[in-house]
C-alpha cells in the first residue's frame, strides 16, 4: 500500500514509519509498503509531501494513490505547563491539522480507502474505577471538550464515504518520548515515586502494540469510529511505581504529593491525578491480539 503519515518524526510516527516500510511487527500484514511523509517545510526527500495546518494548506497531488492516511500530528499535551495560550496551541494544532487533512481528502477524486485519526483516551475525562469502553460519553474538562471537537473537525471525511477511524490512544510505554520517556530517567535514578495518593488509574499500551494495532485498524474493514487503544487491564499508579522499581531494581522511596504536582503542572495536574480505567472492548472484539497486555510485559519491552 501507499500510506500518508503526519506526525512521522514524533515517538509513534518513526515507529510505525519503520514498522511500514521494513515489515515491523505489525499484526500479520505484509511490509514494505510505500511511506509518504507530511512536513510543515519544503519537502527534502522523495517521500516527502509539504503542508501547513495553521494555513489549512496541504499539496493534493502528493496524496494520489495513497489508499490510507494515519494522522498523528498534534503538539504534546505534556510537554509544557497549560498556558492560555499553549492551550490554542493544543487545540489548533490537532483541529486545524484534522480538519485540512479531512477537507483535501474529502475533494479528492480517488480518496483513500481509510483515514485513521489519532486522538485520545482525554475523550473520557476522569472515569474514576469505572471500567470505560467507546459507548461511554465524553467528560467535561479541557481535554475531552479538545478530543471531542478533534473528531467533529474529521467530518469531512466521514461525509465523503471514507472510513474514518478514531484513535483513541492511552500511555504509551517507550523508553523515551512521552510519559514513560520522562519517567524512566527517574527511576533509573532511584528518584521514582506513586503520583499522589496512586490510587488512579493508568489505561497503558506497549510502543509495539499501538504499532500493531494502529497497523490493524488499516487493515480491518470493517472497524470505524471511536476504537481504544490501551492494554486489556489498565493498573493503578501504585502498580506502576511497584512494577518500575522491579524491573528497574531501584527503589520507589519518594512519593510526589499531589500539592507538589499541581504546582509543577498547573492545570494539567487535575489530568495526571485524574484515573481513567479504559477498555480496548472494539479491538479486542475485532481479533488483535496484544503482544504486551501486563504492565510487567509492557515495561520489560520498554
Amino acid at each position: 500500500m501507499r500510506i500518508a503519515i503526519t506526525g512521522s518524526a514524533g515517538l509513534i510516527g518513526t515507529a510505525l514509519v519503520q514498522s511500514l516500510r521494513a515489515g515491523g511487527t505489525g499484526d500479520g500484514g505484509s511490509g514494505g509498503h510505500e511511506v509518504v511523509r507530511l512536513v510543515r517545510r519544503a519537502p527534502a526527500a522523495a517521500d516527502e509531501v509539504r503542508w501547513d495546518p495553521a494555513r489549512e494548506e496541504i499539496d493534493t497531488t502528493g496524496l494520489a494513490g495513497c489508499d490510507a492516511v494515519v494522522h498523528l500530528a498534534g503538539a504534546g499535551v505534556g510537554d509544557r505547563r497549560w498556558t492560555a495560550a499553549y492551550k490554542r496551541e493544543l487545540r489548533d494544532s490537532r483541529i486545524l491539522g484534522t480538519r485540512t487533512l479531512a477537507t483535501a481528502l474529502a475533494s479528492m477524486d480517488n480518496p483513500p480507502r481509510v483515514f485513521v485519526c489519532g486522538t485520545a483516551i482525554g475523550y473520557y475525562g476522569d472515569t474514576g474505577d469505572r471500567r470505560t469502553d467507546e459507548s461511554a460519553p465524553a467528560g467535561t474538562g479541557f481535554l475531552p471538550e479538545l478530543c471531542v471537537d478533534w473528531e467533529n473537525a474529521a467530518a469531512p471525511a466521514q461525509e465523503a464515504g471514507i472510513r474514518t477511524v478514531f484513535a483513541r490512544t492511552g500511555l504509551v510505554v517507550a523508553r523515551s518520548g512521552g510519559a514513560w520517556g520522562r519517567l524512566f530517567p527517574l527511576f533509573r535514578a532511584g528518584l521514582g515515586g506513586r503520583l499522589g495518593d496512586g490510587r488512579q488509574y493508568w489505561s497503558f499500551l506497549s510502543l509495539q502494540d499501538e504499532i500493531a494495532a494502529l497497523r490493524h485498524l488499516i487493515d480491518t474493514e470493517d472497524l470505524a469510529g471511536p476504537v481504544n487503544l490501551t492494554a486489556p487491564e489498565p493498573v493503578t499508579n501504585r502498580e506502576v511505581t511497584e512494577v518500575m522499581g522491579r524491573v528497574l531494581h531501584r527503589p520507589t522511596p519518594f512519593p510526589v504529593p499531589a500539592a507538589a504536582l499541581r504546582i509543577a503542572l498547573g492545570e494539567f495536574a487535575g489530568d495526571v491525578l485524574g484515573s481513567q480505567r479504559i477498555i480496548p472492548r472494539r479491538l479486542l472484539e475485532s481479533g488483535f491480539s496484544f503482544a504486551h497486555p501486563g504492565i510487567t510485559e509492557a515495561v520489560r519491552a520498554a
